[in-house]
């Protein structure tokens, strides 16, 4: 079973991501905020990581760049209710960057792609 990580400081979207990517067959780690993220990134062998870019303590553009030094193959897909991160020079280093919706299909389509299934 693939696992994923969903990092964010709104728990109404872990739980919503969650419950989304389990009934998709995926075995799923939440994370409130950035150091958390880090901390299941060291302990557990993960297939793909959705990152919030505004999260407190450590926010996800941090959380993207050490992910990346430690795990340079895991995929990074990068959520945010915010378009005008995309333009920042620090998010291209995510496998994907997607702006948050009610709608999950793109961010499921997005998950299997990387996933490879």
């Amino acid at each position: 079973m693939k696992k994923i990580l969903v990092a964010d400081d709104e728990m109404s979207i872990r739980l919503l991501y969650s419950e989304e990517l389990k009934e998709e067959g995926y075995e799923v780690y939440l994370a409130a905020n950035g150091r958390e993220a880090l901390e299941i990134v060291e302990k557990i062998p993960l297939d793909l990581v959705i990152l919030d870019i505004k999260m407190p303590e450590m926010d996800g553009i941090e959380a993207l760049r050490q992910i990346k030094e430690r795990r340079p193959d895991l995929p990074v897909l990068l959520s945010t209710a915010y378009g005008e991160y995309r333009q920042d020079f620090a998010t291209w280093a995510s496998d994907e960057y997607l702006v948050k919706s009610s709608d999950l299909e793109d961010l499921k389509a997005m998950v299997k792609r990387y996933l490879k299934e």
